[in-house]
């Protein structure tokens, strides 16, 4: 029989985690087709969320906690999550309850139609404006940074075969970015559309710092093209500044009386000095990150486990 692994990362969901749980384990349950082990990611969460997972593991065996030492933000707590995975097909979803367990076969299904991963493709997005502008920029980040199909909409509900899991863990570096290192693996990818339910409880741990953060992650770690970019508007501002000097020499030759123009002057500085901090900070975000990494900063750290062995424990020490 095949296993299902599912990986939950858990933050502020003393409210609706639980009932994820029990839909998951009833869903899998009344299929009969899988067996499953539910490993749910508590986050360094504030609230009560620790205690909820630890009653839910006290009454079924296959949930395992994981506990982080501090919040080290989504993507870390999946690779932690990730490290821990022994099913033959991986399930990630959100514990807000927006993502229905329920519907999850619908996703296992289309993959057993040879494809490497499918995610869900909601029919209507029920988020924040906030949340919605970061869906797009990720998605725009994605698709022209890094690779994504453009016809493919990646989101956190998806699953995805045990090879690219193995894969995925093998990225050590401080700023995982889960849905780069899927695609630095696979392009064989198909969605499926999936309802996407109201949030019953709290609102998005999202805020703009954590969506821009995530966005720094996606295209510093993954792509070079933001330094490719800043090569050409170099090179361009450049161009046209050799330019302009032409034509004013030119016009100060045929018209001796034309004004040195002190405002157009002030302007190409502020405009191109813009530029250049700009690409400065750019490149420093990139230096930073190399620095951080080659001093084997981690990615998680973990406090405390659930129903996880002892000797896997020592593995990942």
């Amino acid at each position: 029989m095949k296993k299902l692994s599912f990986v939950i990362p858990c933050y502020r969901s003393e409210n609706s985690v639980g009932n994820v749980i029990s839909e998951i384990v009833k869903t899998v349950t009344d299929d009969g087709r899988f067996d499953y082990e539910i490993i749910c990611v508590n986050d360094f969460s504030p609230d009560n969320t620790l205690d909820v997972l630890k009653r839910c593991a006290q009454e079924n065996k296959r949930i395992k906690v994981i506990s982080l030492s501090r919040n080290f933000g989504q993507h870390s707590a999946l690779m932690a999550g990730f490290n821990y995975v022994k099913g033959d097909i991986v399930v990630c979803l959100d514990d807000d309850g927006q993502n229905p367990p329920s519907e999850m076969f619908k996703l296992i299904d289309k993959l057993e139609e040879g494809y490497d991963l499918v995610s869900a493709k909601y029919t209507e997005k029920k988020r924040s404006i906030l949340r919605r502008l970061g869906t797009k920029v990720s998605f725009w980040m994605s698709t022209h940074l890094i690779g994504k199909p453009k016809d493919i909409d990646l989101n956190s509900y998806y699953v995805f075969k045990r090879y690219i899991v193995d894969e995925i863990v093998k990225y050590k570096n401080a700023y995982p970015f889960v849905h780069g290192l899927i695609l630095r693996i696979t392009r064989n990818m198909a969605n499926v559309e999936i309802e996407h339910r109201q949030r019953e409880y709290g609102s998005s741990g999202y805020s703009f710092r954590k969506l821009f953060s995530l966005w720094l992650n996606g295209f510093t770690a993954f792509s070079e093209k933001p330094l490719r970019i800043a090569s050409l508007l170099g090179c361009l501002c450049s161009a046209a500044g050799f330019i302009y000097g032409i034509i004013t020499v030119i016009n100060k030759i045929i018209n001796p009386n034309v004004p040195v123009g002190y405002s157009s002057i002030m302007t190409a500085i502020l405009v191109l000095s813009g530029i250049i901090m700009l690409f400065l900070g750019l490149i420093g975000e990139y230096i930073g990150r190399i620095y951080i990494s080659i001093n084997n900063a981690p990615q998680f750290a973990i406090k405390e486990t659930v129903n996880l062995p002892e000797e896997e424990d020592e593995e990942q020490l």
